[in-house]
C-alpha cells in the first residue's frame, strides 16, 4: 500500500479494536492499546495503538494523538525495561509498504533487545505460543 489510500477498517488491529479478533492486552485506556505482538521479533515485542484514530501512518495522524501515542509509547517501553530487564529496546514505526509497513493502522512497535539475542526479521517470525504471551504481557503489566 502506497502512503495515500484510504483507511482500510479490515485491517487486522481495525479487528483487534473491534474485539473481532483476539489480543494479549497489556493496558488500555479510553484512546490507545497495548498489546503483545502475535509475530514478535523477540521475547516482549509490544504494539502500541490508537483506539480513536484511523491514521495509517505518521503522516496522517492528527497532532493529539501522536502525543497521546507518543507518551503511551514511553510509558510502556518503561514497564517493559522494568518487568524483563532487557540490555536496551527498540522503538520502530513503519510507513508505507516501501517503508516496511504491514498493517495500515498506525503503530508503534517497543522490542527489548538483549546482547545475546537476534533480533528475528519484522513480519517475518512465526507466531508465538499464546500462553508464553500471556505470561510476558502479565509481568509487563505488573510493572506499570
Amino acid at each position: 500500500m502506497t502512503l495515500h489510500a484510504p483507511y482500510d477498517p479490515s485491517n487486522i488491529f481495525a479487528k483487534i479494536l473491534r474485539g473481532e479478533i483476539p489480543a494479549v492486552k497489556v493496558w488500555e485506556d479510553d484512546q490507545v492499546l497495548a498489546f503483545m505482538d502475535a509475530f514478535p521479533q523477540g521475547e516482549g515485542h509490544v504494539l502500541v495503538i490508537s483506539k480513536v484514530s484511523t491514521a495509517r501512518n505518521l503522516l496522517e495522524v492528527e497532532p493529539d494523538t501522536l502525543a497521546t501515542l507518543a507518551a503511551a509509547a514511553q510509558r510502556t517501553a518503561s514497564a517493559v525495561v522494568k518487568a524483563l530487564s532487557p540490555d536496551g529496546f527498540s522503538i520502530m514505526q513503519f510507513n508505507g509498504e516501501a517503508g516496511g509497513q504491514t498493517v495500515f493502522h498506525l503503530h508503534f512497535h517497543i522490542i527489548p533487545r538483549w546482547s545475546d539475542r537476534p533480533l528475528k526479521g519484522h513480519g517475518s517470525g512465526g507466531m508465538a505460543d499464546m500462553d508464553e504471551l500471556k505470561v510476558t504481557a502479565a509481568k509487563i503489566r505488573a510493572a506499570l
